[in-house]
């Protein structure tokens, strides 16, 4: 039998058991593990015995960071994988922001007024997809915005309060694209819940749909699909009575939310079900005017390309992957950022149909987009760091990528 006191070094070990080995070191039940990374103690349990495949890097990385872990190789087994590795350090303006959305105090001074307010949070909208480091502008404009929206929502009363909410609210939303990927998975939970509530005293059907739409993405990447797709039919049903009144923002929130289901089902491997509910956003994305674009999820015409080639990649369609990416490689997305995850995708695609060359060719061409995407994707950290690793003629540009993009190799 297995001295318990001994950390486990057999590399054929099962994750679920090294789950369970260091949870149980660290004195934790599987109910409190769950609850860290947004699982029922049911699910932990199924991982630890087995019942359930390993999870998918997100959530490892949540595991890990709950049990207090910096290598994700000792519950992989195998060479060292500093978390930091996937996750990278964290942006130097973290704590500032997370300083901002954990104050509870509000001036006892006047509230700022809501035009200028709106008028800032807009350009912050604008500005987050017009600069290739989102992060940076993002994390220089968050901390006073975050305070001043939440003492007017403090401040004023009656309609003016129901504004200030939902300004309070779409803050909240913007917040969660500077914390996603930063290493404190509990702010970005606190955040999204936040701005849930808040867009429903508000009472706004575009800002509810939004916090609904970032609260399922947090479902999905921290691996609960089926958290994920009740949010989303969820929203759907409390924004389709709205619809016919609503105009194009109100239809492009919720042509986002078929494509947020059409990404959960194919996550869970359900290939049908996902080009279903793709089908349905694209219909709905062609009955938008040509150049209208949300500034929250960035539904379009343009971004329904880049939606199918992440259907093909999380379906393991290496055929589909490979005429996906063919054909959207150069989309025009007019957002920094988001075409710099499009890259990240087209780079995952073209490594699921064995094309690694043009990988390695779009991962760059993302840093070169948006440099501050690259450096804190989890999955662009791994294929950089993978083929950086690996002997042939991309072991050169995949280290020089690694170097710009802070990587040890």
């Amino acid at each position: 039998m297995r001295d318990r006191s001994t950390e486990p070094v057999d590399p054929n070990l099962p994750v679920g058991k090294r789950i369970q080995y260091y949870r149980t070191k660290r004195g934790m039940s599987c109910e409190v593990l769950g609850g860290l990374v947004g699982k029922t103690g049911r699910w932990v349990r199924a991982v630890e015995s087995g019942r359930l495949q390993t999870p998918k890097l997100p959530v490892l990385l949540a595991i890990a960071e709950a049990l207090k872990i910096r290598d994700l190789g000792q519950l992989l087994g195998g060479q060292p994988m500093p978390t930091s590795t996937f996750r990278g350090p964290g942006h130097p303006a973290l704590p500032a922001v997370r300083d901002a959305i954990n104050a509870i105090g509000v001036p006892d001074t006047a509230p700022p007024r809501l035009d200028h307010l709106a008028a800032r949070v807009a350009a912050a909208w604008r500005a987050r997809h017009a600069a290739p480091d989102h992060r940076t502008v993002l994390g220089g404009l968050l901390p006073e915005l975050i305070r001043d929206a939440r003492h007017a929502a403090y401040a004023y009363g009656g309609d003016d309060r129901r504004r200030a909410l939902a300004l309070l609210a779409e803050v909240y939303n913007l917040t969660q694209f500077f914390v996603a990927y930063q290493p404190d998975s509990g702010l970005l939970w606190r955040v999204a819940e936040r701005a849930l509530l808040t867009a429903q005293e508000a009472e706004e059907p575009r800002t509810i749909g939004g916090a609904v739409w970032l609260l399922a993405e947090a479902h999905r990447d921290a691996g609960d699909l089926d958290a994920a797709e009740q949010v989303i039919r969820d929203g759907m049903e409390l924004l389709r009575p709205r619809l016919e009144q609503g105009g194009d923002d109100l239809r492009a929130m919720w042509g986002a939310l078929h494509a947020a289901a059409a990404y959960t089902a194919a996550r869970a491997g359900q290939k049908g079900t996902a080009w279903g509910w793709w089908d349905r956003a694209e219909e709905i994305a062609r009955s938008l005017s040509a150049d209208h674009y949300d500034p929250l999820t960035s539904f379009s015409r343009v971004v329904m390309g880049a939606h199918a080639v992440t259907l093909a990649v999380e379906l393991r369609q290496s055929g589909e992957s490979r005429r996906q990416a063919a054909r959207h490689a150069a989309a025009a997305i007019p957002s920094q950022p988001r075409r710099g995850r499009h890259l990240v995708e087209v780079a995952r695609a073209w490594q699921t149909a064995g094309d690694h060359a043009a990988a390695v060719d779009a991962l760059a061409d993302g840093y070169a987009t948006a440099p501050e995407t690259i450096r804190f994707n989890g999955y662009a950290r791994q294929m950089i760091t993978e083929y950086a690793g690996k002997p042939g003629p991309l072991r050169a540009p995949a280290r020089d990528l690694a170097e710009r993009v802070g990587l040890l190799v």
